[in-house]
């Protein structure tokens, strides 16, 4: 790493060979205003020819300015532990970025109640952040704080999902229609003739939850491309209880063709469990997301496949995005698609989140 003192003579050889001050240097490493276009330019091919690498840390240091972000995304909770993954991944990132003079400041909401959403966001707002973190959820509501954020000239990174017909400073998850397309293509190998699919959303608010809206638009584009003729069986279960689970699996399965269950999101293991209650084990479950009760019903046989699209490293991707914008002033890929990755008994060991 380069010291200050070292960083310093690169600044005065640029100055001196573009024939300005060290001031106007530091404009436009900075890219403030102030530099007419033709000696910006000139400028900007000196450094290029000197290979000139600024040192990111005395920078931050020395402007003696303390950058502020803010992640907004759902708590962890006993009806799924999903989010305590992208948590970790801001914890990881959260303690590179200490060393910049980086704070990171975390609101956490309950998934299944708006006002929660409302109130920490109008939190998060008095803090007056730098950049925000956010994994929209309540779509009205993610739309009306979005428009704060741009009343404020606030960079916003979704993780997780998009937000139609918003578009951020970047978009760091999975795309969504090709994660439902592949799920369909994986299931065609597991189907006879005769069976039906059970297509399972379990979640509160089906219009909140759009991504898994897209995820069946993904499978049915792909089950219609291909001129497949067995039957798919969309259910939504607005509780997330096992007894109500239960009870809406129960009647679905007196149906002796349904033997293949697509779970569009996390709560697969609790659509495990349940068959485990009714020894329906014999049926394929597929579903989502690399979380320990899941793996448990993977190991034991009780779910077939998971599907999953690293979590963690969306959240830390997209503070990195952060700090990309922020403090290295860099320009910020729109949109990084994760991977879609398929777990399986044999492979569960060797992956992480």
């Amino acid at each position: 790493m380069k010291k200050e003192s070292e960083e310093l003579v690169g600044v005065k050889e640029i100055a001196r060979r573009a024939n300005v001050s060290i001031a106007t240097v530091d404009r436009v490493l900075h890219d403030r205003p102030g530099v007419s276009l033709k000696t910006k330019e000139k400028i900007q091919q000196i450094i290029k020819e000197l290979n000139y690498q600024p040192n990111i840390v005395a920078r931050t240091l020395a402007s003696r300015k303390k950058l502020k972000f803010a992640i907004i995304m759902p708590a962890s909770s006993e009806e799924t532990s999903y989010w305590k993954a992208p948590l970790d991944g801001v914890l990881q990132a959260e303690q590179e970025l200490r060393q910049y003079g980086i704070s990171v400041e975390k609101y956490l909401f309950d998934q299944n109640n708006r006002k929660t959403f409302v109130k920490q966001t109008a939190a998060l707002l008095q803090q007056k952040p730098d950049g925000i973190l956010l994994a929209p959820m309540f779509v009205e509501e993610s739309n009306q704080f979005m428009q704060q954020c741009r009343e404020r000239f606030i960079p916003v990174v979704f993780i997780n999902s998009d937000l139609p017909g918003q578009s951020g400073l970047a978009y760091v998850g999975p795309d969504l229609y090709q994660s439902g397309y592949l799920s369909a293509h994986l299931i065609s190998y597991l189907v006879r003739p005769s069976d039906s699919i059970l297509m399972l959303h379990i979640t509160r608010e089906l219009e909140m939850d759009h991504h898994l809206l897209r995820k069946e638009e993904g499978f049915r584009a792909y089950w219609q491309e291909q001129g497949y003729t067995q039957e798919l069986i969309t259910m939504h279960i607005g509780q997330t209880d096992t007894e109500t689970i239960q009870k809406h699996l129960s009647r679905q399965l007196k149906n002796p063709s349904v033997r293949v269950l697509f779970v569009t999101n996390s709560r697969v293991a609790a659509v495990a469990k349940v068959l485990e209650e009714l020894d329906r084990t014999e049926l394929l479950l597929i579903g989502y997301d690399f979380l320990e009760d899941s793996i448990a019903y993977l190991k034991k046989n009780v779910i077939d496949f998971l599907i999953c699209q690293k979590p963690q490293e969306q959240a830390y991707l997209g503070m990195m995005a952060l700090y990309d914008k922020l403090v290295l002033n860099q320009p910020v890929k729109s949109v990084h698609f994760m991977p879609i990755d398929i777990i399986t008994r044999e492979n569960y060991l060797f992956y992480n989140n």
